[in-house]
């Protein structure tokens, strides 16, 4: 390794170092020990223009060690993002740019909120879905105008949440061979070695989903950890597992303890530290001008890259001007308007039927006119209502379906909802049984925390489950989603007001929605209209001028309070 390469891996951990002391609060261990697979990857392997953070071919990098945040601001702030060095001394302050995790729609060139562990790694899965399946519906011989990689660097929280067995093991069986997983393996956590409570071989695990499974011995050697990735990208048959043997708080007097994980290192560590990486500034956040003219340099490689995207994007358009028209459509935000004034789709029966029957048919209405509609449920369509006819599902050899079968694994179904929607050019929903919200409420939390429109469809809303008993009949649920800041909860009471339900979440950019249906037949009322848009309405006014009481009502009771 060359001096300037040293010194370009090294100020990544110099930065994140100062960070973490200067706000005397955070995690240190996992920047200093990863810096040089993070190097290598942004350096030489991602895709990325941090001139244009938004280009839609750009490869997704997701922490999903969250934890580790001042990793990837330090790394947003070299390659020139736009953070500032400003930024970074204010790291975990009041209104920086630089929260304790790292926060999606907050700063610029972070692709997903994380922090509960093991949630990147669903994120990533839905990342990587949403890019197999417009890939499969957009690209043509000699156009692979959707053609990206995403990474997710993990640890060994991560690998230890259930989350992740859900969603590798999904990721395995569709064959994500565009999905990268780098495992910062330093065998460390919060209360001292990985041997106290995570001893089963991570490897074999993943050889079991289906992964290539690649190992790097020697964190530090950037060569090796090349031709990792070289390995894991030419495999496209298959996700790939990059584990990364490293040293927690390298470089550091903290190195291999857990006492370089969650906290500063102190000041006098800080220096002993730069006198052990050899780095002569010993100013706080000072980086010599030839290490920002070294990022400056590799930065130019994603312009590039964007450039020659951009021609052959413009020589599609013109062969495929009909494709490049539907790919227009994909990409463009839904109205509320458009939904209201359209007069057909206000069309419906007065039959009797269960809302989420209702919701059924409102769906395959909408599928033929919103074709970026993309979704499934874990392993409950046919009673959730929630296959969309004729499309097909989402499978290894046929990614342009539609039907997402996501098996019964909730927790990540939810967070790899929001990879597909953080992603961009679909709309995704995700759906079960109401009372099963409690194996994806973390993700639910993350939605509305993210400003990420993910629509929830969780049927069988009440105690009328009939036989099952307490164990699917949910009572806390409904107060449990609508305490969530941020969360549209849609409770219908019949056809016209599932209606609005739909009209709402799918208009929805910022707010997801939880549509509460019912597993009961419920009658059409004669009070019911597109004033359910507003939320809370009339359906029966009073009867003269003068009442005893206002009955409140929502779903299945508003027929009861008639």
């Amino acid at each position: 390794m060359d001096k300037i390469t040293k010194d370009a891996v090294n100020a990544i951990r110099i930065l994140s170092m100062d960070g973490v002391q200067a706000a005397n609060s955070g995690h240190p261990g996992l920047p200093l020990g990863a810096a040089p697979m993070a190097y290598e990857l942004w350096a030489h392997y991602l895709k990325h223009n941090p001139k244009n953070p938004q280009w839609t071919n750009r490869d997704r990098f997701i922490l999903s060690a969250g934890h580790g945040s001042m990793l990837i601001y330090s790394l947003l702030h070299l390659f020139g993002y736009g953070l500032e060095l400003d930024e970074l001394k204010n790291f975990r302050q009041w209104n920086s740019k630089t929260p304790g995790h790292p926060e999606y729609r907050h700063t610029v060139g972070v692709e997903t909120t994380t922090g509960p562990l093991g949630a990147g790694l669903s994120n990533a899965v839905g990342m990587a879905m949403a890019e197999a399946h417009l890939a499969a519906v957009f690209n043509r011989p000699g156009y692979p105008v959707v053609d990206h990689y995403t990474y997710a660097l993990a640890g060994d929280g991560c690998m230890m949440e259930g989350i992740s067995s859900e969603a590798m093991s999904l990721a395995g069986h569709l064959g994500l061979g565009k999905l990268i997983v780098l495992y910062d393996s330093n065998r460390i956590t919060i209360e001292g070695s990985t041997d106290l409570a995570f001893s089963e071989d991570v490897e074999k695990r993943f050889e079991a989903y289906g992964f290539q499974v690649i190992e790097v011995a020697d964190g530090n050697r950037l060569g090796k950890i090349a031709r990792a990735i070289e390995q894991a990208k030419e495999d496209t048959s298959r996700p790939s597992l990059i584990v990364v043997k490293t040293q927690i708080g390298f470089g550091s007097p903290k190195q291999g303890s857990e006492k370089a994980h969650g906290e500063p290192l102190g000041v006098d560590n800080v220096g002993i530290t730069r006198q052990n990486l050899e780095w002569e500034e010993t100013e706080p956040f000072k980086i010599p001008e030839e290490i920002y003219a070294h990022y400056e340099q590799l930065a130019l490689r994603g312009v590039s890259q964007e450039d020659e995207h951009a021609k052959l994007v413009a020589s599609y358009r013109a062969e495929y001007p009909e494709l490049a028209k539907q790919w227009d459509e994909y990409h463009r935000e839904i109205t509320l308007d458009e939904l209201v004034n359209n007069e057909t789709y206000w069309e419906h029966s007065d039959k009797a039927n269960a809302t989420r029957s209702i919701s059924g048919e409102i769906l395959n209405k909408l599928k033929d006119g919103y074709r970026n509609i993309f979704g499934g449920s874990a392993d409950l369509a046919p009673s959730t209502k929630t296959n969309m006819n004729g499309e097909g599902s989402f499978q290894k050899g046929s990614y342009e379906g539609r039907n997402l079968h996501f098996g019964v694994r909730e927790h990540a179904m939810a967070g790899i909802g929001n990879g597909i929607m953080m992603h961009g050019g679909l709309k995704a929903y995700v759906s079960t049984f109401f009372v099963f919200t409690d194996f994806l409420k973390p993700m639910l939390r993350l939605s509305s925390l993210s400003r990420v429109p993910l629509i929830y469809i969780m049927t069988h809303d009440s105690i009328v489950v009939g036989e099952d008993g307490p164990t699917h009949q949910p009572i806390e649920q409904l107060s449990m989603v609508r305490a969530q800041p941020n969360v549209n909860v849609l409770r219908p009471a019949d056809y016209t007001e599932t209606m609005a339900a739909w009209a709402l979440a799918l208009s929805s950019n910022e707010t997801p929605s939880v549509l509460a249906l019912t597993r009961q037949n419920l009658p059409q009322l004669a009070g019911t209209s597109k004033e359910a848009l507003k939320g809370g309405y009339i359906v029966s006014k009073e009867q003269g001028e003068d009442f005893d009481g206002i009955l409140l009502a929502s779903g299945s009771e508003v027929s009861l309070a008639i």
